[in-house]
C-alpha cells in the first residue's frame, strides 16, 4: 500500500502518460514499441498504457522467460497479452545465459542476474531493429534512485513513461487502469532464480522505503528532520548511500567536454535538430 503522502490523482497521471508516450513514440517517426512483459506489476501498467496510447495492434510484448522463471510469472504475462490483445512473441534466455555461463560455472547469482536482464534487452533491441520500434522502459523511480537494476539491461529503453512513480504509486495507478488483481497482490520479484524476492533482496518493504525517498527528494528534508519523523538512522544511511553511490546508473556515459556543441550537455534536443522526416 503507498504511503498517504505519495497517493496520487490516478486519472490524471493517466491523462500525462498516455499522450507522452503518443508524442514521444512519433515525434521521431515511429509508430509502434515493443517492452519485456515478465508478468509483474511495471511491465503490466506499461503495457496497458501502451494499449491505450498507441493502439494494441502497435505493441509487441516480449514474454523472455530462464528456465528457473516462475509458471505463474509466465500466466501472468499472457493474461496481459490477452487482456488487451497485443501482440506477443516468446524468446528464452536460456539458451544465451546458459552459454555464456558454461566456461564459468562458479559465478555468482548477481552476474547471472546481470546477464539474464542483459540478455532479455538484447532480444528486446534485436526485435527492435527487426520491427522498426522503439524499446519502451519498464523500470520505476524507487529502483531508479536506488540502482536496484542493470545497466544496459533492465534499466535501458528508448523511453520511460513509469522512471518518475514509485513502486507503491505504481500499485494505486495499476489498480485505477484494472490491471488484473493477481499481477498487483503478488509478491514482488524480478524473477531472475527461484523464489527470489525484491524485498528480501532488499532488506526492506517497498512501502518504507518510498515513504523515505519521498522525504529525501520531494519535500527535501535533511537528516535530522527525517529521523525526527521516526526513521531509523541506520536504515537512513543504507538509502542515502545507495541512492548516491548508483548515480552513475542514472545517467549517460559523461563525455570530456572539448568543442562547442557536445552530446548530452550542449547539444540534447529534438529542437535542436531539422525535423525528422
Amino acid at each position: 500500500m503507498e504511503p498517504e503522502n505519495l497517493h496520487l490523482d490516478y486519472g490524471l497521471v493517466e491523462s500525462i502518460l498516455i499522450p507522452f508516450i503518443r508524442n514521444e513514440i512519433r515525434k521521431f517517426g515511429f509508430r509502434s514499441v515493443v517492452l519485456g512483459l515478465s508478468g509483474g506489476i511495471d511491465s503490466a501498467v506499461v503495457c496497458e498504457l501502451a494499449a491505450r496510447a498507441l493502439g494494441p495492434e502497435n505493441v509487441l510484448a516480449l514474454l523472455m522467460p530462464y528456465k528457473t522463471s516462475s509458471r505463474e510469472s509466465l500466466e501472468h504475462a499472457r493474461l496481459m497479452v490477452e487482456r488487451l490483445g497485443i501482440r506477443a512473441e516468446t524468446m528464452p534466455v536460456t539458451p544465451v545465459v546458459d552459454a555464456f555461463f558454461e566456461t564459468l560455472p562458479d559465478a555468482s547469482r548477481l552476474r547471472r542476474g546481470n546477464v539474464m536482464a542483459r540478455s532479455r534487452m538484447l532480444c528486446l533491441y534485436d526485435v527492435s531493429a527487426r520491427e522498426g520500434c522503439l524499446v519502451l522502459g519498464t523500470s520505476n523511480k524507487t529502483e531508479l534512485m536506488l540502482g536496484y537494476g542493470t545497466m544496459f539491461g533492465d534499466m535501458a529503453s528508448a523511453v520511460n513513461p513509469i522512471g518518475d512513480l514509485y513502486k507503491t504509486q505504481l500499485w494505486g495507478l495499476a489498480r485505477h487502469l484494472g490491471v488484473p488483481a493477481e499481477l498487483i497482490d503478488k509478491q514482488p520479484s524480478a524473477d531472475l532464480w527461484e523464489g527470489q524476492s525484491d524485498e528480501a533482496d532488499l532488506g526492506f518493504s517497498y512501502e518504507a522505503v518510498d515513504r523515505l525517498l519521498y522525504m529525501m527528494l520531494e519535500e527535501r528534508m535533511d537528516r535530522d528532520a527525517i529521523l525526527a519523523e521516526g526513521i531509523e538512522a541506520a536504515f537512513y544511511d543504507r538509502v542515502r548511500k545507495m541512492v548516491v553511490r548508483n548515480q552513475y546508473k542514472r545517467m549517460m556515459p559523461v563525455i570530456a567536454k572539448l568543442s562547442s556543441r557536445t552530446p548530452g550537455i550542449d547539444f540534447r534536443y529534438a529542437r535542436d535538430w531539422q525535423e525528422v522526416r
